[in-house]
Order: C-alpha cells, then sequence, then structure tokens
C-alpha cells in the first residue's frame, strides 16, 4: 500500500455562503483545477503507471471507469466513520434501496411525480418513457444504491416538463443561507429568488449561461434540472462543527434516509462538462438539500405511491425490511433515523419564517447541540 497526500494549500475555516460556488463552478477543464479535492488526475494517472488493484480516492460524485478498482471514501474524519452507517448491514441496506427504487423503476414509466417540501419546494415531473431505455438517464433495474435518481440524468430531453419551485436553506459545501427558491419551468430554472450571497452568485451564473446552448440540454442555458438523488441510510447523523470545512459541511447529511438533494446543471464529468471546458464556458451544477421532502409516483394507471413521506422512506416501513431487520436485532431501532434535523416551525418549536431569514443563526449559534 502505497499513501500519497495533497496538500490543497488551504487551511480550516468557517464557511461562507459561496464556497459551493467555488468548489463546484468551473470555466476550465476541471482537469486542470479538480472540483472539491477529488479526482485528482496525476492521482489516478499514478495508479494507472503504478499498475495498483485499488485506488481510494475522493469522496463523492461518479468514478470514471479504470484498469483499476477504484473507490471512494467519503469519512472526513473518526466521526464520520463511527457512525452507525459505516457497519449497516449490506442486505439490509440493499433491501432498502431496492425498495425504494421499484416504483420509479417497475411503475413510474409514463406517470407522473411530485416532490414537496416543508421549507417550500413544490414540483412535478413526467417520466417519458424516452428516459427509460436502460442504457442511459440514469435509469435501469439495478439501484444507485445511496444516490437513488428520483428523476433522470442529462441529457435532457425536448419534451421535459419539471416546473415548479424548489426551495431551501442548505447545500452541499457552503454555510446555510437565507431561505433560496429557484422557479423552473420546462426542466429549467428560470428565475432563483433570495439566497443572499449564494443566490446572487447563483443569479450572476444564470445570467451568464442564459445564451450558451449546451450539448445535453434541448434549449440554451445550464440550470436544467437532472438530479433528485434520495439518501437511504437511516443511521447518517450530521457531524459537529458543521460550520467549519473539515466537517465536510452538508454533504456528508445527504446521503440520510429520506434527504433528497437537488442538482441543476451539467453532470459530474460528462462529456458535455468536456465540451464546456475546452471552449472556456461555464459548467458544472449547484445543490438545494431537502430534509423534509414527501415524494410521491402517480402512475399512467392512476395508482399512486408514497415513497417519502415527510422526510421518512417509506421503504423503512415495508414488511419485508422490518423481516430481514430483525435478524439483527430489533426492527424498530435499526430502522429508526438516528438524526432527525431540528428546523423550527418544522420539527421543533420556533418560528420557520424567522429561521428562514438567518439559518446560521440557528444551527451554529450557542451550545445546546442545536441542528
Amino acid at each position: 500500500m502505497d499513501i500519497l497526500v495533497a496538500d490543497m494549500g488551504d487551511p480550516d475555516r468557517i464557511f461562507d455562503y459561496t464556497d459551493e460556488v467555488e468548489v463546484i463552478m468551473r470555466r476550465e477543464p476541471w482537469d486542470k483545477n479538480p472540483r472539491r479535492w477529488e479526482g485528482m488526475p496525476y492521482i489516478e494517472d499514478f495508479a494507472l503507471r503504478g499498475g495498483y488493484d485499488l485506488l481510494i480516492h475522493g469522496k463523492g460524485g461518479p468514478i470514471p471507469k479504470t484498469a483499476f478498482r477504484y473507490e471512494q471514501i467519503p469519512w472526513l474524519r473518526a466521526e464520520h466513520f463511527l457512525q452507525g452507517s459505516t457497519t449497516y448491514p449490506l442486505d439490509l441496506h440493499l433491501l432498502i434501496n431496492k425498495k425504494t427504487w421499484d416504483p420509479i423503476w417497475e411503475y413510474g414509466r409514463g406517470g407522473r411525480a411530485h416532490l414537496s417540501d416543508a421549507e417550500g419546494t413544490n414540483i412535478n415531473w413526467t417520466y417519458w418513457d424516452e428516459y427509460y431505455d436502460g442504457t442511459r438517464y440514469g435509469f435501469s433495474a439495478t439501484p444507485r444504491n445511496g444516490h437513488l435518481f428520483g428523476h433522470p440524468v442529462p441529457p435532457i430531453i425536448a419534451k421535459e416538463d419539471a416546473s415548479g419551485i424548489v426551495a431551501g436553506t442548505t447545500s452541499h459545501f457552503s454555510k446555510a443561507f437565507p431561505q433560496v427558491k429557484v422557479e423552473l419551468e420546462a426542466g429549467q430554472i428560470v428565475k432563483v429568488v433570495g439566497g443572499a450571497a449564494y443566490g446572487d452568485a447563483w443569479r450572476s451564473l444564470l445570467d451568464e449561461s442564459r445564451a450558451t446552448q449546451y450539448p445535453c440540454f434541448p434549449r440554451p442555458g445550464l440550470f436544467y434540472l437532472w438530479e433528485v438523488a434520495i439518501g437511504t441510510n437511516p443511521k447518517i447523523m450530521r457531524p459537529s462543527g458543521i460550520e467549519k470545512h473539515s466537517s465536510g459541511g452538508f454533504e456528508w447529511e445527504r446521503r440520510r434516509s429520506g434527504v433528497i438533494h437537488m442538482g441543476f446543471g451539467t453532470l459530474w464529468r460528462s462529456a458535455e462538462e468536456k465540451w464546456a471546458g475546452e471552449n472556456k464556458l461555464l459548467y458544472g451544477h449547484l445543490h438545494i438539500h431537502l430534509l423534509f421532502p414527501t415524494f410521491t409516483i402517480t402512475t399512467k394507471a392512476g395508482r399512486e405511491y408514497t415513497i417519502i413521506r415527510n422526510g421518512r422512506l417509506t421503504a423503512l416501513d415495508d414488511p419485508d425490511v422490518r423481516t430481514l431487520a430483525a435478524k439483527y436485532g430489533d426492527p424498530d431501532a435499526l430502522l429508526r433515523e438516528d438524526w432527525i434535523p431540528q428546523i423550527p416551525g418544522i420539527t421543533c418549536a420556533g418560528s420557520y419564517d424567522e429561521y428562514s431569514c438567518n439559518p446560521g443563526k440557528w444551527i451554529y449559534g450557542g451550545d445546546e447541540g442545536r441542528g
């Protein structure tokens, strides 16, 4: 085993509102300025030249096809690694993923999705037949465990119709911001409201990319919805020190069962990102997290399936899942979320309107273990 240490030059510091933009969005080939300190080409090339059997590198995003086994390591510190999610029974987790995915893959074709959230999201889209060819769009019979795609990935087809509002106060890698709302028409963001400096940066990027025709989108503009990624492990917990870079930010908690992170823009390390980088055009995708979503699918025949209800995966209450969980102990304990966000007006006393104006005051302030 060999260990490479990459010094990125930045000391640990407090998050600001625009860190997500700085670490994700690019206008040059990503390999010249790797994003989120992962997928570094010289490390991947080192593993290839050295004939290694396994490379462990990076914490998120898709892994390229390589001549060696390539695994990521999402645990940034011991606190992550010591959570119950690390030793969660694999067959149980796989069954939870399958039970969550089956309604989308088996019954969703031609139907409609509705996604809402207590922080203000309300959005609908159609599961067009074209998305079910089984070869692309992120849809196949095999679930993408722990990161289930509730919406197809690019290329986005011309009749994509996702519309409504997505709202929230957190993303992957920024300070919690005053509520941001993005308005969608025909699958594309047409307006960004609020969000303080995060919203300001997004509005600027929306204007910058408005006239660019990306190869993966049906009309000009960058910020199309594609990522509706469902977390599936009930034992993920928000770490302490969440205000600092060393915590990994809110990206870790996106893995918790029932949490959805919404992504708008290009697909990580895709052909369209290579094209944009070579042409010095803006690319990347930005996120909004939904902590209490309700996600339903209505089939062509009119039958409704609820995949998530108020932030809880319905698969966790499936009889088959409970039966398998009983092999390992108390199913109530194994299928209970170890962490539920405490947000005023939603899961605890207080005013959501006040919280949404300054969520950082609640999440980072005081010593009461809030958030």
